[in-house]
């Protein structure tokens, strides 16, 4: 039988057995023939990838070789079809019923089929062109495919993006509000630790914007369009803890996800990770860390991979960690590799001076949020709050502030709109002390006086009348005040244990002016 005749698994029908194997075969040859007259081209090669059968159709397809059997029968189909995936149909035994084909000679429309033996081993396959020049006859399934194709890329993007804007910074170094000493000072380290790569380990109570300060950190570093992730360890449980921070391998252990899953550092990948409560985290886990910290690398779960990074870690805590170091529940080693640029962060009462910027700020995030017009407050509020010891700092402020906004309808907040400071202070709560030291008296309290010195020799004209002499007693008080706290007058009235509204009063008394 010439080579380029379609191979015969049969005679004649009339040589077979009329039984479901003489059939099976029968329909076999039929088919083959009928692929082998309808397909533009065809070809057949064995187990070892080499062509043993090739229609006249399909040399028409190979430019560049001659039309001899010899030029094709017992050479690799690789070396005769570029691009063919042949040799994965027969690894595989994976049929490839629709494909397109591209090389030199062209874009074709084929289709691939494993052959079997009886005992179901691949043991060759089978080729077909089904359509020359596809772009052509089927220019619209064509350019809708492109299309797709196009649609997809540019949704991958979105998406890629979208996760990107997700982990970006929400805060800068400015959004730390206040003006006092102790602010600017903090916010002057923010900016100058930013411009490093080194760790940062902010320290402070809870509540004082410990969080919002690593964003602004973030945000003024050359980082900042890489993305920030951080990760609240006391939140996190102790037994997922490491998969958070480290990743799991695809099908690490049971019920884990199929194609694994990265942890925070691999997240974080060139750029920043907020490790927040740190002093929460199990010492089980501090050595994994600390080999994080040292080597820039991490191993996911299940995986003996070693994965490069590259993060920068701001770590914080409102506990303390030397005490913990001493105690054994903290390593030490850890706590001189966190404690490189430590940045303390000053509690609310440290800093009454920048207690009216802030319930500013607030008020107007309170106000975006619920949708309620801006609240402000009155003198006498100011002075309340002024007057309370807020333990939850910040946080707390912001609680009170949005308690009162939403349950009244008033634009101006009183004294009255928070009741549970106010029983705080009629109950004698703690009102701090004067700068020389000793307690403040309350408002309407009697003050003993020091004992006359002057004698009764003392000239009965150089004796004031009582209401001038307390006038410019007052008069004097007020002036030290304002002079001690540099103008500002929400210290100056706390110094002098007066309500705001009072100094205002009394400074218009003095000096029109000056109020």
């Amino acid at each position: 039988m010439p080579p380029s005749t379609p191979p015969s698994f049969a005679t004649s029908a009339a040589s077979l057995p009329v039984d479901a194997d003489g059939v099976l075969k029968l329909a076999a040859q039929s088919m083959f023939d009928t692929l082998a007259a309808t397909a533009m081209g065809m070809l057949v090669v064995d187990r070892e990838h080499r062509i043993v059968w090739i229609s006249e159709g399909y040399k028409r397809f190979l430019p560049g070789l001659g039309h001899e059997e010899s030029d094709f029968v017992g050479r690799r189909v690789e070396e005769v079809v570029p691009n063919t995936l042949m040799a994965q149909v027969i690894d595989s035994g994976q049929a490839i019923l629709v494909d397109l084909l591209t090389n030199h000679a062209g874009t074709f429309l084929v289709s691939r089929l494993p052959l079997r033996d009886a005992q179901g081993e691949v043991i060759g396959a089978m080729g077909m062109v089904l359509l020359d020049h596809p772009e052509t006859t089927m220019q619209p399934l064509m350019t809708k495919f492109s299309r797709l194709e196009r649609e997809l890329v540019e949704a991958r993007q979105q998406l890629a993006a979208h996760i990107t804007q997700q982990r970006r910074p929400k805060h800068t170094v400015a959004s730390f509000v206040g003006a006092s000493p102790a602010a600017v000072e903090v916010k002057r380290q923010a900016r100058r630790v930013a411009l490093t790569g080194s760790t940062v380990l902010l320290l402070g109570e809870t509540g004082t914007g410990k969080e919002l300060l690593a964003h602004g950190i973030h945000a003024a570093s050359p980082r900042a369009a890489k993305p920030f992730v951080g990760v609240n360890i006391a939140a996190v449980p102790e037994t997922l803890l490491e998969a958070e921070f480290f990743g799991v391998a695809p099908g690490a252990f049971t019920g884990a996800e199929r194609k694994g899953r990265d942890g925070k550092f691999k997240l974080a990948d060139g750029g920043t990770l907020l490790l927040d409560e740190i002093g929460d985290m199990p010492l089980a886990l501090q050595s994994k860390l600390l080999r994080v910290l040292q080597e820039q690398e991490v191993e996911p779960l299940g995986s003996n991979q070693v994965q490069r990074i590259d993060v920068r870690i701001i770590a914080a805590t409102s506990r303390d960690l030397p005490a913990m170091v001493a105690a054994g529940t903290f390593r030490a080693d850890l706590y001189y590799r966190l404690n490189v640029l430590p940045i303390r962060l000053p509690a609310l009462r440290e800093r009454l001076a920048d207690l009216e910027a802030l319930v500013d700020t607030l008020a107007e995030d309170i106000a975006r949020r619920s949708g309620l017009p801006h609240k402000s407050l009155s003198a006498d509020a100011l002075d309340l709050l002024a007057e309370h010891d807020w333990p939850g700092n910040i946080r707390e402020l912001r609680n009170v502030l949005e308690q009162a906004t939403l349950m009244t309808d008033d634009v101006t907040l009183t004294a009255g709109h928070f009741p549970a400071l106010a029983a705080g202070r009629a109950g004698g709560g703690p009102r701090g002390v004067l700068h020389d030291g000793s307690a403040r008296p309350a408002p309407g309290s009697v003050v003993a006086l020091p004992p006359s010195t002057g004698g009764e020799a003392t000239a009965a004209h150089a004796i004031k009348p009582l209401p001038q002499a307390i006038a410019e007693l007052e008069s004097q008080a007020i002036r030290q005040a304002m002079a001690a706290t540099g103008g500002n007058k929400l210290a100056a009235s706390r110094l002098l244990g007066i309500s705001r509204a009072t100094l205002y009063e009394k400074l218009a008394a003095i000096d029109p002016a000056a109020a």
